[in-house]
């Protein structure tokens, strides 16, 4: 069966079984109006036998009629099937997750199915995609225009409107939207997007329609929560991965044992100190794997990485210093999301001669989130290499060039993990001139953490 005649099977459907109790009433009718001309036939005497037979063929008819295509039982498993049929359809649609794709493919699915003239899916500032009547209205990448969709965000709340007028600017708007249903499309609580239908006539919102898009919506909302919490599990491998990394990197072990070892003979008051951190790092590197924690423990940490390279290459070869905004130190962030930048800077950075100097910079960002800074004037890096570390669609930087590839599998690891932990508003941002120095920013919206 082609896609046009399931389209139209079951908006066919959809409308029988809405209509059953006024066909119930139709067949009602019908059987009072036999039964009175039965009646006046028999009375009349005018063929009454052949009257008689035709009526009971009548009913029995009417009685099959009633049984096959009108039972209820029998719409409800056909629509069910329906149903059913499209939700599979739509989890591979988004097993990615939302995007403008995977956005695309549901309205796409879902518009022949329903009586819409125009099906849109959101996330909470734009739109991803847009597909029907309107569809030139509202092209993908646009704002959110309408007061409705807004309001379905912030409340999670589903919305249905009519002669809606979305405005574009202080001075343009578009012709009023005749009727809507939004619905939001949720992950741990949160509103993450919305799906919209759009109709032409006001009349088209009932309650069949508000069921559909609520019902649809939740499937997305659960579907959605699926791919948020296989793809953490995902970062938290990595991050375990990478924590595993750090306890067995031959280079950074051998070396830091060596220097502790030669601290002995010479400063072992500084050697038995080092040893300590040391301890304490592996420690925490282990616990800290896949968790939250106060940006303090995870300063402390970095501090701890530091002391290690420092008795390496001289206290004058590396300068720190960590400007703390008060009243942020307990605000929570992952685990390895300033130690690594710290350690790309040690390892990329330094030049042959001179000191580095690294500041790491932490400040809050109008009381709704927090932004970390991690600068540092060394060999710096071209454009190129600097637009590979954050953007997953590049391949990796030359792990053979000054930076190396091991900058950009923890800067990578770490702008996926602030996205998924805070919200799609949150970034990472890298800004760097050869020969001057890097300077690479995180903007971290608690508002919109998973865990606020």
């Amino acid at each position: 069966m082609n896609d046009k005649n399931k389209s139209f099977l079951g908006v066919a459907r959809s409308a029988l079984l809405a209509s059953i109790p006024l066909l119930r009433v139709a067949a009602a009718v019908c059987a009072l109006a036999l039964a009175v001309y039965l009646v006046y036939s028999i009375i009349e005497g005018t063929e009454s036998i052949l009257t008689l037979v035709a009526c009971a063929l009548m009913c029995v008819f009417l009685l099959i009629f009633a049984h096959l295509c009108l039972n209820p039982d029998t719409l409800r498993s056909q629509y069910a099937e329906q149903t059913l049929s499209i939700a599979s359809e739509m989890l591979e649609d988004i097993r990615d997750g939302l995007t403008p794709e995977s956005a695309e493919a549901i309205c796409r699915r879902l518009l022949p199915e329903t009586r819409a003239m125009t099906i849109a899916v959101t996330d909470r500032e734009r739109v991803l995609a847009c597909v029907g009547a309107l569809a030139e209205q509202f092209p993908p990448g646009s704002p959110i225009h309408t007061p409705a969709t807004r309001y379905a965000l912030d409340h999670g709340l589903v919305q249905s409107f009519t002669n809606a007028t979305p405005t574009f600017s202080d001075s343009l708007t578009a012709p009023p939207i005749p009727a809507g249903i939004i619905a939001p499309l949720k992950v741990r609580g949160k509103s993450v997007g919305t799906l919209k239908f759009y109709f032409s006539s006001p009349h088209a919102v009932n309650r069949t329609q508000y069921a559909l898009v609520s019902g649809f919506a939740e499937l997305i909302s659960t579907q959605l929560a699926t791919h948020e919490l296989e793809r953490q599990d995902e970062l938290t491998a990595r991050a375990e991965l990478r924590a595993l990394q750090a306890q067995i990197n031959p280079h950074f072990l051998f070396n830091t044992l060596n220097t502790i070892a030669a601290l002995t003979r010479t400063e072992p008051a500084r050697a038995r100190e080092l040893l300590r951190d040391f301890a304490a790092f592996y420690r925490s590197t282990l616990d800290n794997s896949g968790s939250l924690i106060p940006i303090s423990r995870e300063l402390a940490q970095t501090n701890r990485y530091l002391t290690f390279e420092r008795a390496r290459f001289g206290d004058d070869r590396i300068i720190a210093t960590m400007d703390v905004e008060e009243g942020v130190e307990d605000a929570p962030v992952p685990a390895f999301i300033i130690q690594p930048l710290v350690e790309n800077a040690v390892r990329h950075a330094m030049k042959d001669e001179g000191a580095l100097h690294i500041a790491v910079r932490v400040r809050s960002e109008g009381g709704e989130g927090i932004c970390i800074e991690v600068s540092d004037d060394g060999a710096g890096m071209d454009r190129d290499t600097a637009a590979r570390l954050f953007n997953a669609s590049l391949p990796m930087p030359d792990s053979q060039s000054p930076q190396g590839g091991g900058a950009g599998v923890a800067t990578r690891n770490i702008s996926e993990r602030i996205k998924r932990f805070y919200g799609p508003r949150s970034s990472a941002e890298v800004s760097s001139t050869p020969g001057e120095g890097t300077t690479i920013t995180l903007h971290l919206d608690l508002q919109e953490s998973m865990f606020a």
